[in-house]
């Protein structure tokens, strides 16, 4: 009596087939997560411009409604403060902190660093290079 029956015509994968599917689907993997990861970064990027450019809108309707002068900032926009909804300015959305701000009741300049440029990370609007993006006064 045959205890294993030998049968010829059986349907399925080899080994070698599966790890060629495996290391294809790795590969695959691979290139989603980096393409990931650098659209993370463009999204940030444009959400800093985007929270800058409110900020500058902020600071002129400031200057439209308050003789002509700008709100007076630290170096975190305090100055501002009260022209966001429920006090809260914007903030940096991978670090959580303040846009570097600098400013007068003459003139002002918010700027943030962007990720992945080269450039600068200085606290002041004096950077150079194109590592960041900063706003400033219209007037």
């Amino acid at each position: 009596m045959k205890l294993f029956k030998a049968n010829i015509n059986q349907k399925g994968f080899t080994l070698l087939e599966i790890l060629v599917v495996i290391s294809i689907i790795g590969i695959l993997i691979a290139l989603g997560a980096s393409a990931y990861s650098v659209a993370q970064k463009k999204s940030r990027n444009a959400r800093r411009q985007g929270d800058l450019k409110q900020m500058q809108n902020a600071f002129e309707q400031f200057y439209a409604v308050n003789n002509s002068q700008y709100a007076a900032t630290g170096t975190n926009c305090d100055g501002m403060q009260g022209q966001f909804p429920a006090n809260d300015l914007p903030l940096d959305p991978k670090d959580k902190v303040d846009y570097v701000c600098t400013g007068s009741a003459a003139d002002y300049c918010a700027c943030a660093v962007l990720e992945d440029e080269v450039g600068n990370s200085g606290a002041d609007c004096l950077w150079s290079g194109s590592g960041h993006f900063c706003v400033s006064n219209l007037q």
